[in-house]
């Protein structure tokens, strides 16, 4: 999914968003700080969690370049297409508040009711980092979220209805807490779109708010299809935990869904790279690796391609590294046999170390002029300094789950083609 971001950001990213305090409702915008998201807060004990929510999902990485699952919001229900992000809490929808600036979206603007969040809620302190949170209109929370393709919402944090239905066959209404964004800026990596969902770690996200009323427990998976499409899942019972890979989430660094420091392989080979810090973000549609990283990856794989029938496509504007063949290639099946493994290795050195596998058919694509072309990017260069983001590309046809109850990461091989609908039907 393509690009909104922390300060840290990028074109192709739309995770990290950084919250901001804004205006009072209706007003226009007023300037901006650069606050740090609150951390996250655990959910209560679970025993009314009845089961699952499963969001299917629409979009692809290529040529599309974004994902979008389908809400019903408010009384009565409208639908709403919103931009899934593991990469930042707030979920927002373009509002007509009366709309100071917004963009063009696939459906009418969302009305607000008049069930405002007030100032002194504790979700409305989570979207201000420590010791930032002040109210100058105690009776609304007003909120400022920024990414780093320029794009960002600007509005007031009210409380409405979400139509959800359960995986055992339940249908629940509750009243969650969302943004009204009445000001919004594109971003470089701009498509129409209602809002955005926000999965993050922190209290405002919608996970975190269903397990505070005990209807899910709080984890968030994703199975995205190499083939377009997937689902996004809200709870724990469509998985078998035996089943995945497992790393802890970093406790130093915990606003976000990270593992820590990894090591790069190449061909089963370490490449020296110990030291990279990753992030799972399904609100980019591609991975970036520091500048460092990126250049040693790509000078590697020029070697690699040295006397073998690909030439490097410099009219090919499609990624900044693309290869031709002798002739189009019609898909990764064609390419893959030039190209070796890559991995991420987690928790170095220690007995429960877990090695997330890159096939070719995770880090490249098949451009529209039928060249093959290198998903992974330069993560510097779009402003992400030292971080590394482990984007859609490389999470396809995979389960990945974020179980921030145990605070871990995981990941299995997945039918992503398929909803599930028991623990046996999400992988193969």
């Amino acid at each position: 999914m393509e690009g909104k971001w922390l300060l840290l950001m990028s074109v192709l990213v739309m995770g990290w968003s950084v919250t901001l305090t804004s205006a009072s409702f209706g007003d226009r915008y007023r300037g901006r700080k650069s606050f740090l998201p609150a951390e996250a807060t655990s959910s209560l004990a679970f025993s009314r969690a009845p089961s699952s929510i499963v969001l299917p999902v629409h979009g692809n990485v290529y040529p599309i370049g974004s994902y979008n699952v389908t809400l019903n919001i408010g009384q009565p229900p409208k639908p709403y297409f919103l931009d899934p992000d593991t990469g930042s809490d707030l979920t927002w929808l373009q509002c007509d508040a009366p709309c100071v600036r917004c963009t063009e979206a696939p459906h009418p603007y969302y009305r607000p009711n008049n069930d405002l969040v007030v100032c002194n809620d504790p979700l409305c302190a989570s979207l201000h980092a420590p010791g930032a949170h002040k109210c100058d209109n105690p009776e609304q929370c007003d909120y400022e979220v920024e990414y780093a393709d320029g794009g960002s919402s600007l509005g007031v944090l009210v409380r409405d209805a979400f139509h959800l239905n359960f995986t055992n066959g339940m249908q629940q209404i509750p009243h969650l807490a969302l943004g009204c964004g009445y000001d919004q800026l594109p971003g470089s990596s701009y498509h129409p779109i209602d809002g955005v969902l926000g999965l993050g770690k922190g209290k405002s996200s919608i996970v975190s708010q269903l397990a505070s009323q005990g209807l899910v427990r709080n984890v968030v998976g994703h199975c995205l299809s190499s083939r377009g499409g997937g689902y996004f899942i809200f709870g724990d019972d469509l998985y078998d935990y035996s089943r995945a890979v497992w790393t802890p989430m970093s406790p130093d660094y915990s606003k976000h869904y990270s593992p820590g420091f990894a090591e790069l392989i190449f061909d089963g080979k370490s490449t020296g790279f110990r030291n990279l810090f990753m992030v799972f973000d399904s609100g980019s549609s591609y991975t970036y690796l520091n500048s460092q990283a990126y250049h040693f990856l790509t000078s590697w794989l020029k070697r690699e391609l040295n006397g073998k029938p690909l030439k490097e496509a410099p009219d090919d504007r499609t990624l900044p590294l693309c290869w031709k063949g002798r002739k189009p290639f019609k898909n990764i099946r064609d390419a893959k046999k030039y190209f070796k493994p890559l991995a991420l290795r987690f928790a170095i050195g220690r007995k429960d170390a877990a090695q997330f596998e890159l096939s070719p058919e995770a880090y490249l694509i098949i451009s529209s002029k039928g060249n093959v072309c290198l998903g992974i990017l330069n993560g510097t260069e779009v402003g992400l300094q030292n971080s590394n983001i482990i984007g859609d590309i490389s999470m396809q046809d995979k389960m990945v789950i974020y179980d921030n109850d145990k605070q871990m990461i995981g990941w299995t091989p997945g039918n992503c083609d398929q909803l599930p609908k028991s623990r046996s039907s999400s992988f193969w």
